[in-house]
Parts: C-alpha cells; structure tokens; sequence
C-alpha cells in the first residue's frame, strides 16, 4: 500500500507539473549542441565560435543531430548610455549578429548567455532589471537559445526571477529556448517547468570520475547519483539538465567519456558538447557521434530513464522506456574491476520467461534473444548500454 501511494503521488506531482508546463514549442527533445565554457571559459571569441560551428558540420556532429552553438560567459563587456548589453568589440569584431547570422549560414541555431543577477559568474554585466530589454536584443541578434545563470543574485527569488525573463523571451518575437542554470538551489524541477525548457540539477559538472570539488562542482558518479528521484518531473519541452558534457576534455579515460555519455542519454539529458571540437581524437568523435546512443536521448516518448538497481558492490543498472514498446537498458560497473553484470527481464517490468532480442548499441550489433535475464562483462568505470525489442 505504502509503496503504491507513493507512486500515486509521484504521478499526481508529475501531472500538476505538466499542466503547468511553459508551452513555446520549443526542445520536444532534448536540445543538443556545444558550449564554449567547459573547455574554454573566458577565453571565447568569434572567431573560436565560428571555428566550432565549421567543425561541427565537418565533424558529422550536425548529422549525429547536433544544433546549438552557445557563447557562454565572458562575450559582454558593459552596456552603453541606453543600457542595451555590449558584446566585446576585440574578440566579437564583427558582432553578435553577423556571427549568428555565420552559425545560421551553416543550418545551425546560435545560443548566446546570461545571468539573474547583476552580474555573471565571470564578473560581467547580468541581466537584472534589463530582461525585457536583453531579450529584444537577443532577437534582433537571431539568438535561439538562451543559458541564464544564477550568480550575484543576493536576495533574489528563483521561481520569480526566471519568469521575468521567460516572460521577457515571449515578448521578444523569436522562439528562443530557455536553459535555467540554477544549479538545482531552490529545487527548480518542482517549478521550472512553468519557467523554462530545462534546468540544471546541480552544481557544476567537474571532469573526473567522481569526487567533489573543493569549493564547488562534482565529478560524473555524483552528478549522476543526484539525479535519482527526479525523473517524473522531465518530459518534451522540459528537461532536467545535469550539465554540460566534458566528453573529451582529458581528466577522464575514453571508457570514462563513453560511460558519461551513455549515462546523459538515458537520462534525456540535453548532450552540450563541451571540447574543443577541432582537436577531437578518433575516440572522442566515435562517442559524440554515436547515433544509436542519441536515439536513446532523443526519443520521442521523453520519458527520463530510471535507476533500477544500486549494488553495494559498485555496479547499477538503468532503464529508459522507448517509443515501440522498447527499452534501453545500461548496465554500469562503477567499481575498480571488470565484473559481470547481470539484469533480470522482472526488473524491467517484463515476465521473467519472456524471450526479448537485445542489441548492443557500441558494439554496434543485434545479440540475439534472451531468455529472463542478460549479462555482460562490464569493465571498471565502464557500461554496456542495449536496447531490448
């Protein structure tokens, strides 16, 4: 009884949240792209972005679904005498809306960001008290996407201060996709769904295996661990973002990235790239570009995938429903060995003598029919990730 009140009421919790939910027609799925923070930071310039943009097409990576090229902080200087936001005329020589007309050139959409408060995390003008105004601007620009953080905010009040801008975006006259970047403060899976496209969950992501940073950040076994609980509050138009992708970047081993990677899609993550798109190793490309991998993220049921089992041992297993009656299945070893992993048809809700075909979405091959159960050996920080029919 107990359990199935609580399952009641997680429907109920999801239902109201969806009722609710801002409707702009916007990341059906979840949005994917390449952001400049992770691997660059303040560094950023037009001439980065428009590299990255080429790359993307060149790469595959557009092909693989990719869209969004971001600008994340450090692209704004100060505002002039009427207020309107100023990019930096040294590294932006051209402007915010020649480069976005440039990444449009390509079929691709332009993001550009911004923060709740005074100022950004990198100490530049915020967007506090110049929503309306900013959001115009963006429009003018061709902006598409729009990451809004959440420093310097003092005394503000989440829930309200991102309705100003969703409010601000509507009024713009362009269709620009919201990312709240709260870090999961106030909780925003309770109310973003009525402010935004997605919200991050957490703290910043860090690349590493796992272990938290000293004064914020968190490695991908943590982040990943933060998401339990949560899944009912996702869907089509409105994600639970647990950050950006550090895929590639060098803190972690390529069974590591291909592991994170795996883990974003069964969790209907948005995949923003985050490295440096013009030195990718082979590896790097072949996880980015793996598009039997982002079906799974971008299936259209949108239905955020579950943990299903948590052993002492140091191994999980996940299960995503798909459209066709189908579920992705991710069998993760998190522990310092290889072992064998083994997950029961009764855990995915299927009778326990039912014969189901699996296949194996890296090793890019059908397995065959299994009977009750599948196993696999798993390698240290490593997953093998199947779909069942």
């Amino acid at each position: 009884m107990h359990k199935r009140w609580i399952a009641a009421l997680a429907g109920s919790l999801f239902a109201a949240a969806s009722a609710f939910a801002l409707d702009n027609g916007l990341a059906k799925t979840p949005p994917m792209g390449w952001n400049s923070w992770n691997r660059f930071g303040c560094n950023v310039s037009e001439d980065l972005v428009r590299k990255a943009a080429g790359q993307m097409v060149q790469s595959g990576m557009k092909d693989a679904g990719y869209q969004y090229i971001v600008i994340d902080d450090c692209w704004q200087v100060s505002r002039d005498g009427d207020g309107n936001i100023v990019a930096d005329p040294v590294r932006f020589h051209s402007g915010i809306k020649a480069l976005a007309d440039y990444v449009h050139s390509l079929g691709l959409k332009m993001g550009i960001y911004s923060d709740a408060g005074s100022a950004t995390c990198g100490g530049r003008p915020g967007g506090r008290g110049h929503e309306f105004q900013d959001a115009r601007q963006y429009a003018r620009w061709g902006i598409d996407y729009l990451k809004y953080d959440w420093c310097n905010t003092s005394t503000q009040d989440g829930p309200s201060s991102y309705a100003t801008m969703r409010d601000a975006l509507a009024d713009s006259g362009r269709p620009i996709v919201f990312s709240i970047c709260e870090w999961g403060t106030a909780k925003p899976w309770l109310w973003g769904a009525s402010d935004g496209n997605l919200w991050r969950t957490t703290t910043d992501i860090l690349d590493r295996w796992e272990g938290r940073g000293d004064k914020y950040g968190a490695g991908v076994m943590d982040i990943v661990d933060m998401q339990v609980g949560i899944e009912q509050y996702a869907g089509p138009g409105h994600w639970n973002d647990p950050d950006m992708l550090e895929v590639g970047n060098g803190g972690m081993t390529d069974i590591e990235y291909r592991s994170h990677f795996s883990l974003w899609a069964m969790l209907a993550a948005p995949l923003m790239a985050g490295n440096d798109l013009d030195h990718m190793t082979p590896a790097i490309h072949d996880i980015l570009t793996n598009k039997e991998v982002i079906a799974v993220d971008q299936d259209s049921l949108g239905i955020e995938g579950r943990r299903v089992h948590h052993a002492s041992d140091g191994w999980d297993i996940w299960v995503k429903p798909l459209t066709g009656d189908r579920k992705a299945v991710l069998l993760l070893n998190r522990g310092g060995r290889d072992q064998s992993i083994t997950v029961r048809w009764s855990e995915l809700g299927l009778a326990a003598d039912k014969s189901v075909m699996v296949r194996d979405l890296w090793e890019h091959r059908d397995l065959g029919a299994k009977t009750g159960e599948f196993s696999a050996m798993v390698p240290s920080h490593g997953v093998v990730m199947v779909v069942t029919q």
